[in-house]
């Protein structure tokens, strides 16, 4: 028995001295780890500074409830059942009852408010027995963030998301998405928690081991302006024609700024939402609107010249074993090749292709791949569509490839593909990346700023660029485009109507399907903005013509833009200078700005923005409200240093 003893005497001080150090790290690793703590995500903001996407922060208040010694609970118990009483509506003694019963049933995570604003959020922590804090008082508090776009659903694909699955699969949709890793995400921070049995963590402190670093803000080309006129000029038009979908995109002529983006799609509902990025996403044969690019493809070459006489025969012609038919009954005769674009024949188009390149098609394909249409334009949000143009061995080949090639089929593109190629029209041939982005910042200091991309420098020679730019505006004033035409106000551009779903005739004849579509840009002589609608499957029962679908929602987005927008109208009130507030800004910026590890001076200031002041330094303090409104007193004296996790006592009224 006595040598038993000295052996469990012997155990005993070789696990407390020996392995001590080992067995309470062990212990400590189960009971207590850091655990991250997500950043503000930086926010997204339109063109003038419109926010456009934003984290609003959201907070869980707990308590622990046997955190506090007895007598300083029950001293306090009233006041906080009175506090949350008035704060929620039920009864003072309802409170106290299930405080008092959580704090019998040793419950240390018992849930008080959940998912509550900031402003909420401070009133809370000051009631009585949680404005003792963590230690004494038993406060828990714990942030989340959710995303939240002002603006609701108009351009909400575009703006995007970032988004994580339970198995931390992520899926980046639109700007948010694009730019979320490496700019708007931050960096977690970390915070010390506590295991206090089933499954549940307590924070050990009421601040951050690590403070999480917030995102930096991306500034978007958006115009709000614009986007909301471009929205609501779609969406009427999809309701009217009973559409599956449709998108449009403004774009700026000269930078190739993405001005406005509507991407809308009809539920089982009828109703129509932003569902899928389709003017960045989704390829498709564009139809006629390609027209434009294989004609001036053959004046570039110099196969053709404007004036040269077509043969579109009686509307029917035969190629290859295939009819090709015009939708004008009867034919358009021999007509020249500058009116076979104006009419959009495609009996003259393909004729023109067929004629000129058919002994030698690489020719024809090494104008578009120099022009860069058979490769993706590399565009900042995730998810472009590529874009398919068919070469010789290709199992899409054959003799009559070029022939509906030139006519907007048997290729693919997409919308903002298509968008990019017209606006180097209207740019003077140079051809640029369509850009979402303007800048990213932290505050007013620029991190990135993103400037033009030129692709091509001159897509073709002025000759070129000015025959065709006058078949444009001719379309509308006297081609396929002519109902757009407006005598106050010029526009030029190129209608188109595909067929779509038609690989089984039988069945597309019983019901027919349309891609309807207009690209162009506007004024005429002087391009500053470029545009392309393009609506899917429009009811042939109202109406499936490009001209009469696409076509209007292009005149009345160009038209809302110069005349139903205040571009040049000023805002006298918008100069007025108000030297309080002007102040007030001035005074609270160089404090954000100078303080960094000192104690500022927030006397004056409102509560809100001393305490935003004090927990953004660079040094973590803790900061206690007394009040409401403007502070009169501070516990710590300006400009004195201030140490980590220092308690800063502010009084307001």
């Amino acid at each position: 028995m006595f040598v038993f003893a000295l052996a469990v005497v012997f155990k005993l001080c070789s696990i407390q001295f020996i392995q001590g150090d080992q067995y309470r790290e062990l212990a400590e690793k189960r009971t207590v780890k850091d655990f991250d703590i997500e950043p503000n995500r930086g926010n997204v903001y339109s063109a003038d500074g419109s926010l456009l996407a934003t984290s609003i922060p959201k907070y869980d208040i707990r308590i622990d409830a046997i955190q506090a010694k007895k007598n300083v609970f029950e001293e306090r118990i009233d006041g906080l059942a009175d506090s949350l009483s008035a704060y929620r509506g039920k009864s003072a003694s309802y409170y106290k009852n299930v405080i008092r019963k959580a704090r019998k049933n040793k419950n240390r995570y018992f849930l008080l408010a959940r998912n509550i604003s900031y402003s909420d959020y401070i009133r809370v922590r000051n009631f009585p027995l949680l404005n003792l804090g963590a230690i004494k008082g038993g406060l828990i508090v714990e942030q989340t963030t959710r995303r939240e776009h002002p603006m609701g659903g108009i351009a909400s694909r575009s703006i995007g998301y970032e988004r994580f699955d339970k198995d931390s699969n992520v899926t980046r949709a639109g700007i948010d998405g694009a730019f979320g890793e490496k700019y708007l995400r931050g960096i977690k921070g970390t915070r010390l928690k506590q295991k206090i049995g089933n499954g549940q963590w307590k924070p050990i402190a009421d601040y951050d081991q690590i403070e999480p670093q917030d995102g930096y803000d991306v500034y978007t080309t958006i115009d709000v302006n614009i986007q909301d006129i471009a929205h609501h000029s779609l969406l009427g038009q999809l309701e009217k024609y009973e559409a599956e979908h449709g998108c449009v995109v403004v774009m700026d002529v000269r930078t190739g700024e993405i001005k406005a983006i509507s991407n809308l799609g009809r539920n089982k509902e009828g109703k129509y939402y932003e569902r899928l990025n389709y003017a960045v996403g989704e390829s498709h044969e564009p139809g006629s609107t390609f027209k434009v690019i294989a004609m001036m493809a053959a004046l570039e070459d110099k196969v053709i010249d404007t004036s040269t006489v077509i043969d579109t025969k009686n509307g029917v012609k035969y190629f290859y074993g295939r009819t090709i038919s015009d939708s004008h009954r009867g034919g358009y005769g021999k007509i020249s090749a500058a009116r076979t674009l104006e009419v959009s024949s495609n009996i003259g188009l393909a004729t023109i292709v067929d004629d000129n390149y058919s002994k030698q098609p690489e020719k024809f394909l090494k104008r578009l791949s120099k022009w860069k249409l058979d490769e993706p334009l590399g565009v900042s949000i995730v998810g472009e569509g590529q874009p398919d143009i068919p070469k010789p061995g290709a199992s899409n080949w054959s003799k009559n490839a070029l022939p509906s090639m030139a006519y907007g089929y048997n290729l693919t593109m997409t919308p903002l593909q298509t968008l990019a190629f017209y606006n180097a029209i209207a740019n003077d041939g140079e051809l640029i990346k369509p850009r979402f982005i303007k800048a990213v910042k932290s505050f007013d200091k620029d991190i990135e700023v993103f400037e033009k991309e030129v692709l091509v420098d001159e897509i073709c020679s002025d000759r070129t660029l000015a025959q065709i730019r006058d078949i444009l505006k001719n379309i509308v004033i006297r081609g396929t485009g002519s109902r757009m035409y407006s005598e106050t106000f010029s526009m030029a551009g190129k209608t188109g109507t595909a067929r779509t779903d038609y690989a089984n005739f039988e069945e597309w004849n019983k019901d027919k399907k349309y891609i309807s579509s207009f690209a162009g840009y506007f004024p005429a002589e002087n391009p500053k903005y470029s545009c392309i609608v393009v609506i899917h499957k429009p009811s042939t029962k109202v109406g499936y013509y490009g001209a009469d679908v696409s076509g209007p929602v292009f005149k009345r987005i160009a038209q809302k833009i110069y005349t139903d927008t205040p571009i040049i109208d000023e805002v006298q009130t918008l100069d007025f200078n108000n030297n309080l507030v002007n102040q007030d800004f001035e005074s609270y910026y160089e404090n954000a700005r100078k303080y960094k590890e000192l104690m500022p001076s927030v006397v004056g200031m409102p509560a809100m923005d001393a305490i935003a002041l004090l927990e953004n330094l660079q040094v973590n303090v803790k900061v206690k409200l007394n009040g409401n409104g403007i502070i009169k007193k501070q516990s710590v004296d300006k400009h004195q240093k201030l140490q980590p996790n220092q308690t800063i006592v502010l009084e307001a009224s």
